[in-house]
């Protein structure tokens, strides 16, 4: 098929940690794997915003929006604004397409609270995400974002 789900996920730092997620058992991809925050990019969640052209329905920032929205269902979290990490395709167990557009961001403000899609957190270093039963590629991208801080500072 032509249509994909379009996913955006993010890697969240604090304090020289990261914070990850396990999904529920009910979630048809990837049930009780540890990952990190995101959602679909679902046309009724965005629709609403004002469009940026006056002649074609386009909106510019969509990904960040839902990003944000996301990061503050899913776990209850404000973030700082997102980079780009990586992207990612995979196919679901019921057929679908998936792009995962994977971005980091540094925590801004909150607790974390789950909502129904996600069952247990941590935040843990680069060191101790080794432990977990992640999606594969997940512990991969959290050393990319590892080492992006370590160039930055």
């Amino acid at each position: 098929p032509r249509l994909h789900f379009v996913v955006a996920t993010a890697i969240i730092e604090k304090d020289g940690k990261y914070l990850i997620v396990k999904r529920a058992p009910h979630e048809k991809a990837f049930p009780n794997k540890w990952s990190v925050p995101g959602g679909k990019l679902v046309l009724h969640e965005y629709s609403h915003l004002p469009k940026t052209s006056l002649t074609h329905p386009q909106w510019y920032n969509v990904v960040d929006f839902v990003l944000r929205k996301e990061v503050r269902e899913e776990v209850g979290l404000e973030i700082e604004r997102p980079k780009f990490v990586c992207d990612l395709v995979f196919i679901r167990p019921d057929g679908y397409p998936v792009v995962t557009l994977s971005y980091w961001a540094p925590h801004k403000s909150g607790e974390v609270v789950l909502n129904h899609e996600l069952s247990d957190f941590a935040w843990v270093t680069l060191e101790e995400a080794k432990k977990y039963d992640f999606i594969e590629g997940i512990w991969d991208e959290i050393r990319q974002v590892e080492e992006a801080i370590r160039r930055e500072v």
